[in-house]
């Protein structure tokens, strides 16, 4: 793998785990203030369950 490869590829990794991390944290906002009914809450959690497979495959490959 070349370095630009290599880089884009850990610049990705880190994206997609900060947003997995976001998303959790304003979950648990939204939980507090007893909005685990709403649209945008369901919306939070089908985006936290893709970003969760997509760190599962990593690990999988041994990428993380």
């Amino acid at each position: 793998m070349d370095n630009n490869r290599l880089e884009a590829f850990e610049n990705m990794l880190a994206a997609v785990q900060r947003e997995y991390d976001d998303i959790l944290s304003k979950m648990e906002v939204m939980k507090k203030e007893g909005k685990v009914k709403s649209v945008t809450y369901r919306q939070m959690m089908t985006r936290r369950s893709m970003y969760q497979n997509m760190i599962s495959i990593y690990q999988i490959y041994g990428l993380v």
